[in-house]
């Protein structure tokens, strides 16, 4: 006779699966797709541990397993992201939102702006969260890759954003008209020699939205020639960088005249974003 399993013992093997193939969170990461397989709220789960599991969520629960220990992240696995106090919808076509990104939401947030432009919007994450916070703005996100921009407007629509987010594809400024009082992007800063490095689970994202297959820097150096032709006068452009390129950034975005330009760090004190500002137009120009 067979001795049908509990939540408790379905859960305490996924969890030895993930700890054997060296995965750091196991236990956490096992909770959430327990949850997930039973339609439960990750913090309920213990009421139900003692609860038999059925056959067919111990089978969904073991393949969602499987797919973590192929180092798929869990975001993948559950089809969404917690960012910034929302869920967005997420999958291998798009970037994950990821905590640190919230510095460039709080800075982008620190000053109101009515008209915001987001470069390879991937998810809509940024985007969708500045239209949400700041509820007078409207926007627009830029993607190369139309798959992205699926996953984009499908949560504009979740969020009731689609009145006031647009989304067009679009390399860099090709295509862009018009002048934005804030430019934001989170572009391809990873260097081609510091892909092997990465974490496992990177393999699952989409490689454009990590590498710009050189120096990293390619994508500051088009941003930083377009942004001034695009800035409203005193707008802002916040980008975010990897912990190593804030002097290579600033001096890019300072070579084309921006002004105001500083480096912020993230809570673990690495060099997060760089924010500049286009200069104040000339007096004789105000008021035309």
């Amino acid at each position: 006779m067979t001795v049908q399993s509990t939540v408790q013992t379905a859960l305490i093997k996924g969890t030895k699966r993930l700890a054997e193939a060296g995965i750091e969170g196991g236990a956490r990461d096992a909770r959430l797709l327990m949850a997930h397989v039973l339609g439960f709220a990750p913090s309920r789960l213990t009421l139900v541990m003692p609860d038999a599991i059925s056959e067919a969520d111990e089978a969904a629960f073991d393949a969602a397993i499987a797919r973590r220990v192929n180092r798929e992240p869990v975001s993948h696995i559950l089809g969404h992201r917690e960012f910034y106090g929302r869920s967005f919808k997420v999958s291998s076509d798009v970037l994950d939102p990821r905590p640190e990104t919230e510095i460039l939401i709080a800075e982008a947030l620190a000053r109101p702006f009515n008209s915001v432009l987001d470069l390879g919007t991937g998810s809509g994450a940024i985007l969708l969260t500045l239209l949400a916070e700041q509820i007078l703005a409207k926007g627009l996100g830029t993607d190369l890759s139309e798959p992205a921009l699926k996953v984009a407007r499908e949560n504009a629509d979740a969020l009731g954003l689609t009145g006031r987010a647009r989304f067009q594809q679009a390399n860099w400024w090709d295509g862009i008209d018009g002048e934005f009082e804030l430019i934001v992007s989170n572009p391809p800063y990873i260097a081609l020699s510091e892909m092997p490095s990465l974490a496992p689970e990177l393999a699952h994202e989409p490689r454009m939205a990590l590498t710009d297959e050189a120096d990293g820097l390619t994508a500051y150096r088009a941003i930083a020639r377009g942004a001034r032709a695009h800035l409203a006068p005193r707008g802002r452009l916040i980008v975010e960088i990897g912990p190593t390129q804030g002097a290579a950034v600033s001096e890019l975005f300072l070579a084309q005249g921006l002004k105001g330009v500083r480096v912020i760090a993230d809570l673990d004190g690495r060099d997060r974003v760089v924010r500049a500002q286009a200069p104040n137009p000339h007096p004789r120009n105000r008021g035309k």
